[in-house]
């Protein structure tokens, strides 16, 4: 019996796949080292974001004023700066892209308030549930940079390891769709469905 085709992490990751899986060695180190500087400096060092944002600007504005004032007096070349406009495609793209997410939410939300979708309402439970809780011993900035930790280190796991994590996840997907019917069982037998004669009366 032959193996089944493997899954193409690359594919997947799309546009930012060179660096999530460091064939783009420059770009994911820095990404790295950005990621765990600002980590350091805002909860490590107690750098106020604000503070931080403000200051960085400043010193940006300063540094190109007396370079565009210097160049000026010297007839240097003015600061290489690009032209600070965003494109009607771009703004139209990220309204379409943010116009999905928000009907996904609210069929998702129809779903569970109107069409009284038990199943989807237990997911949705759980998950909040679970993110609550783990945010319960992190705080945002931690949590997002445990998440760039884990984007530069799971993709390439699994983009090598590939066979015997699927192996291992497919053993696990059947332990928890097991465990999920039996809860999802006793959710029911506690809340009472109505019958199809009540609902045909209705």
């Amino acid at each position: 019996m032959g193996e089944s085709p493997r899954f193409s992490v690359h594919l997947a990751l799309g546009g930012v796949a060179d660096v999530l899986l460091w064939k783009n060695w420059c770009q994911s180190v820095v990404l790295l080292v950005c990621s765990t500087a600002v980590w350091l400096l805002f909860e490590r060092a107690g750098y106020n974001l604000l503070s931080f944002f403000s200051n960085v600007l400043f010193l940006l504005v300063v540094i190109l004023f007396f370079w565009a004032k210097s160049a000026s007096l010297l007839n240097r070349p003015l600061p290489p700066l690009p032209n600070f406009e965003v494109s009607e495609e771009t703004v139209v793209k990220a309204a379409d892209e943010m116009r999905v997410c928000l009907n996904y939410a609210l069929s998702l939300a129809h779903d569970i308030a109107i069409g009284g979708n038990l199943r989807l309402f237990s997911q949705l439970a759980v998950g909040l549930w679970v993110i609550s809780y783990i945010g319960s011993f992190f705080n945002f900035l931690t949590l997002v940079y445990i998440n760039v930790l884990l984007s530069l280190s799971l993709p390439v796991l699994y983009d090598k390891y590939q066979n015997p994590i699927d192996d291992k996840l497919h053993v696990a997907y059947n332990i928890a769709r097991i465990q999920y019917r039996k809860i999802n069982e006793k959710i029911s037998s506690y809340i009472p469905l109505p019958s199809n004669k009540e609902k045909k009366t209705q």
